[in-house]
């Protein structure tokens, strides 16, 4: 009788961090994931996939900005989505205490593995630990997981703008979304 044991196949790894520079490999990836979340409608504002060379220097500058924080997802070590904390301006001493939540995705290959919800965890952890106590975003109406995951967080929609964005020639309205942490 043979006594071999079937193993089966590993969970995949997903990971949340927050990234200061480009190990080997990640610019590649983060550029193959955006794209694919812009072909599924998720592109964070860009409709159009841009050129190669456009969104390496996007992201490049992310890097360079003082002034945002990048997250990146990563399932099994590759980048598949993420999401910026933008600070205020330095002379807006009256809202230093808040961030702007922005650009966020997860490429259509990597979702159901609750990556978007370690994001969300990890950016509103950060904020804290950066002296941050408002998270502010907004989301077009059409981007329902975003806005259940936002809404399941306790992110409080405050406003509707009904003009905030057009999508193939019909134009969307945009939810605003805050949530005070703890």
């Amino acid at each position: 009788m043979n006594d071999q044991s079937q193993t089966k196949p590993l969970a995949p790894t997903p990971t949340v961090e927050r990234l200061n520079e480009f190990a080997a490999g990640d610019l590649a990836a983060l550029c193959d994931a955006t794209l694919a979340a812009i072909e599924s409608g998720g592109g964070f504002g860009w409709i159009k996939k841009p050129e190669r060379s456009l969104l390496e220097r996007y992201w490049q500058g992310v890097l360079a900005m003082p002034s945002r924080i990048l997250f990146v997802a990563r399932m099994d070590h590759m980048i598949c989505g993420s999401c910026q904390l933008l600070k205020p301006p330095i002379n807006n001493e009256a809202q230093k205490f808040s961030v702007q939540l922005t650009t966020s995705f997860i490429a259509p290959w990597a979702r159901g593995h609750g990556l978007a919800k370690t994001m969300l965890a990890e950016v509103e952890r950060v904020a804290l630990e950066e002296s941050f106590t408002v998270i502010n975003l907004d989301v077009r109406e059409t981007m329902d997981s975003a806005i259940n995951l936002y809404e399941s967080a306790g992110y409080t929609r405050f406003g509707t703008h009904p003009h905030y964005a057009e999508v193939d020639g019909k134009v969307l309205k945009g939810y605003y979304y805050t949530k005070t942490l703890k």
